[in-house]
């Protein structure tokens, strides 16, 4: 299985400071959900805390910015002239 850091090429500690926002910081206003995952990914994601410091929340946040960026084809939003065929 491939994971996020196999795809960008960059330390778990860059991609904690750079992420998906470019260097900015997610300073915004969060809210609170419910996600459920495996015990693997559990593990795996504790195992990455412990190693970089990172929250998890942050790289859960992160890989819904993964997703969200490879499927916004799919999302509604401005059409470009291209879009107009």
């Amino acid at each position: 299985m491939t994971g996020v850091l196999d795809l960008i090429q960059i330390s778990p500690l860059q991609f904690a400071i750079y992420g998906t926002h470019h260097g900015r910081t997610m300073s915004r206003k969060k809210i609170s959900t419910t996600v459920y995952i495996t015990p693997e990914q559990d593990e795996a994601l504790k195992q990455l805390h412990e190693k970089t410091k990172v929250p998890v929340a942050e790289y859960i946040r992160q890989g819904i910015d993964l997703v969200l960026s490879k499927h916004k084809d799919v999302l509604p939003g401005q059409q470009t002239l291209f879009d107009l065929d």
